[in-house]
């Protein structure tokens, strides 16, 4: 994939550094990180939930972090005791540490997690404040229907 250079663009631009980073870092590849499987499903008109696959893991076992705009979730397993009666042979279900981050949109707050059938589900919330969302400015009609007067009139006395 073709490098692009966003440099000319950090001349003439203010603020918008953030927006050219994340730009840059779409054409990075992950290193092919495909463990634990995901989903992001929209499940309202300001409400998301990520559903990650964690067999194998309990709460003790996963971190979920969010700190600017970051969401990071760790799953770190803890030395089991293997069975005295037996041993694996085939391990199948995979148990190993991971680490996966989403950048979270601007206003977007993770309002819980719950572990439930192997799946972890992160809830999350878009709060825009009342001051950033768009408001109707109602127009007022002139209601006095009568030129008004520039210029002040002279008093004789």
């Amino acid at each position: 994939m073709r490098h692009v250079d966003f440099s000319p663009l950090y001349r003439s631009t203010v603020g918008f550094d953030r927006l050219f980073t994340m730009l840059d870092s779409l054409g990075q590849l992950d290193g092919g990180q495909t463990y634990p499987p995901y989903n992001i499903e929209r499940t309202g008109s300001d409400a998301y939930r990520i559903s990650m696959a964690v067999a194998g893991f309990s709460e003790d076992d996963i971190s979920v972090e969010a700190h600017r705009n970051v969401l990071t979730i760790k799953g770190e397993k803890r030395d089991e005791q293997n069975d005295q009666n037996g041993e694996i042979l085939y391990r199948g279900i995979a148990s190993r540490s991971f680490e996966r981050r989403f950048q979270l949109a601007d206003h977007v707050e993770v309002s819980g997690a719950t572990l439930k059938d192997g799946l972890l589900h992160i809830e999350l919330t878009r709060n825009i404040p009342e001051e950033m969302k768009p408001r109707r400015i109602p127009i007022a009609r002139d209601s006095s229907g009568e030129a008004k007067q520039i210029e002040a009139t002279r008093n004789a006395a």
